[in-house]
């Protein structure tokens, strides 16, 4: 072998030697990318006070905006959104972190139900937040839940306690991290705010029906007084369970869901039953029912008006030191009604899907308001009126 097939011999070897060193590092490299995600932050940069619209995509679409000064759900008429669930979400994507992290291929994207959203079943749920802009500050493919093998507690077998997603920014590498986000569904009624109207210190419930005999009206002269039927015919018998049934119906009421793009018409509210409440702190609640809906629901409006006093009347005899006491107390109590008629009257311009458990207490007929029994019972004991205990 000569001096020149030596050089040469020399100068492939180190060639061969260089592209071996750089596939060595290669591959060190694909081995190492998963053990230094681990524990990482999935989004780094995510700022939640920069966030103004969250968009998820399914087997539905759903948009949260923030709106005039608010998070709405615009799928639902830009109903309010539940405030604490997003702010929750916000600032749980802000820490959230790495568990595992693993290369595939893209045809074993299904496996893990990260398909992207209209792709059958093995379909995942992209979730996009954005700023005021319109611009994606952020985005996350979510797919299949992971369910522990097993769990020392027997109430959590079957639960999960982590998910596998996607980075659109890195669509080969599907990470797992150790938070179900069970949440991020494109489910418009799950995201609702569910502050809604509260009767407080009831005096009367007044209901307007079609036809007018079956109306009806509840009264008491004071918040511990018993209900009475105004206007009790002879033969009248007020069941005072059901009408204490009534008045706790709407106690803590709640909705079901908002009705979107329906006309009166279509929900029954050009002909409602109309349900009028008075309380003993001036509030007047205003009620539009609908009869049942499908599912056995009613569709419902609310309408609330007060007229709060602006000024206490003194009493006799006050010491200066019981004014100034009591002159505070009816400003703090002033301010909570204030508060509560703002916030009930914001509920006026949506329709509203309750349960049967208020949709049908305040309309039934005046009938079944009435304990038969007790009727019977005066009328069998030569009490003709068989009202005595009924005011009029």
């Amino acid at each position: 072998m000569n001096r020149k097939q030596l050089i040469l011999l020399l100068l492939v070897m180190a060639i061969i030697g260089g592209a071996g060193l750089v596939l060595l590092k290669r591959n060190q490299e694909s081995w190492a990318v998963p053990e230094a995600k681990m524990g990482d932050k999935v989004l780094s940069n995510f700022q939640p006070n920069d966030v103004a619209a969250i968009h998820i995509k399914g087997g539905a679409d759903l948009n949260l905006v923030h709106k005039n000064d608010l998070w709405r759900v615009q799928e639902r008429n830009d109903y309010p959104a539940n405030f604490h669930q997003i702010s929750d979400l916000l600032i749980k994507l802000k820490d959230l972190k790495v568990v595992e992290s693993e290369t595939v291929e893209p045809s074993e994207l299904g496996r893990v139900n990260l398909d992207e959203p209209g792709h059958g079943s093995e379909s995942g749920t992209l979730v996009e937040f954005k700023d005021g802009k319109g611009k994606v500050l952020a985005a996350l493919l979510l797919g299949k839940k992971h369910i522990p093998e097993s769990s020392p507690s027997p109430f959590n077998r079957g639960t999960p306690d982590g998910r596998y997603i996607l980075l659109p920014s890195d669509p080969k590498d599907v990470l797992l991290i150790s938070e179900a986000l069970t949440s991020l569904e494109p489910n418009a009624q799950q995201w609702l705010s569910r502050d809604f109207f509260k009767v407080e210190k009831m005096k009367s419930i007044s209901v307007t029906a079609i036809p007018p005999a079956t109306s009806w009206k509840l009264a008491r002269k004071t918040e511990s007084s018993p209900w009475v039927l105004v206007d009790s015919q002879p033969g009248e018998i007020l069941d005072t369970n059901k009408a204490a049934v009534t008045a706790s119906a709407l106690a803590y009421p709640n909705f079901v869901d908002i009705v979107s793009n329906t006309t009166p018409a279509a929900t029954g509210l050009d002909r409602p039953t109309l349900a009028v409440i008075e309380t003993f702190d001036h509030f007047v609640y205003t009620l539009k029912i609908s009869g049942k809906s499908l599912g056995g629901n009613h569709y419902m409006t609310v309408g609330v008006t007060a007229q709060i006093p602006a000024q206490r009347v003194p009493g006799k005899n006050e010491t200066p030191a019981d004014k100034k006491k009591l002159d505070q107390e009816f400003q703090d109590s002033t301010r909570k009604l204030q508060n509560k008629l703002k916030q009930e009257q914001a509920l006026a311009p949506w329709v509203y899907t309750v349960s049967s458990w208020i949709g049908d207490t305040l309309t039934r007929d005046r009938a079944k308001l009435l304990d038969g029994r007790k009727a019977e019972k005066a009328a069998d004991a030569g009490d003709p009126a068989a009202s005595s205990l009924l005011i009029k």
